[in-house]
């Protein structure tokens, strides 16, 4: 029985430390045509995703992230969806941080939680709001903190205020919805906006190089989650040319529009995915 009972009680807290989050809100692209006031805007981050379920930290796609006790410490049991983040241009460090299996303090000294939304809070985003700031204020955690929140009442406002956050050296700015309810899955009450457009694909083949790239990798062949192939022959250094990403690895590219055939247009490399992104219900 004694046996039986350990075994059951292994089995519990693996499945709890498995346990998948739940599928997050997601945005769709900003493309004008929406009443401004009726939105609030904030910066886009270049951080990992997380989502904080009032215990434990876990990533978008549902990896338990290893963070030291002390960086959760005193934290609120209220569920919150928002950014681990260093600052801007820091992704690959906040990136190779979360991905380790160890949890060093010092190492996770200068990150922080970014928060922006409460998943489990039923009202609307300006109530969440509000409930975010109390809940961060009581913590008092140096690595707990609010992504601001603004209004910009006209799209000559708007677009100003991305220029100076792309000058800046960030990405562009998240929109969302001042009425809207917490809901997983694409909304269009949350949207990105962003010089250029970026997405999700799978390497599928490492094509060889020519040329200066003669013995390296030329380009990826990539398939899209709705089953499209292309090729990605930019934004890589002479590093990543040498160890590309594996087969089956999903990366971030960027892309400006699509052409007459529905693929990406000028389809460059960003970064290496450390998940597979959720899947999207209007795909």
């Amino acid at each position: 029985m004694r046996l039986l009972l350990s075994a059951l009680l292994c089995l519990l807290t693996w499945s709890a430390l498995a346990a998948p989050s739940p599928e997050p809100m997601l945005a769709t692209t900003y493309r004008g045509g929406v009443a401004l006031p009726d939105f609030l805007i904030s910066e886009k981050l270049d951080g990992v995703r997380a989502r904080w379920d009032g215990h434990a930290l876990w990533t978008r796609g549902g990896a338990r992230i290893a963070a030291p006790s002390t960086f959760t410490r005193g934290w609120p049991i209220e569920p919150m969806d928002g950014e681990l983040w260093i600052a801007r241009g820091r992704f690959d460090e906040i990136s190779a941080l979360v991905r380790r299996a160890g949890s060093d303090p010092q190492a996770w000294r200068h990150v922080r939680f970014m928060a922006f939304d409460l998943p489990a809070h039923p009202g609307p985003f300006t109530d969440r709001v509000v409930r975010m700031r109390a809940l961060i204020t009581a913590a008092s955690s140096m690595h707990l903190a609010m992504i601001p929140q603004r209004r910009f009442d006209t799209r000559t406002a708007l677009d100003e205020e991305l220029a100076r956050v792309v000058a800046a050296g960030g990405e562009g700015l998240m929109l969302h919805r001042r009425s809207a309810r917490y809901r997983t899955g694409r909304s269009e009450d949350l949207l990105k906006y962003k010089p250029h457009e970026d997405a999700e694909a799978q390497v599928i083949a490492h094509l060889p190089g020519k040329g200066k790239y003669t013995g390296m990798m030329g380009a990826l062949q990539v398939r899209t989650p709705e089953g499209r192939n292309f090729r990605i022959g930019t934004g890589f250094t002479d590093a990543q040319r040498s160890a590309p990403p594996p087969i089956g690895t999903w990366l971030t590219y960027r892309y400006n529009g699509l052409t007459s055939t529905g693929l990406p247009r000028f389809a460059r490399f960003v970064r290496v995915r450390e998940d597979r992104p959720p899947p999207d219900p209007k795909r």
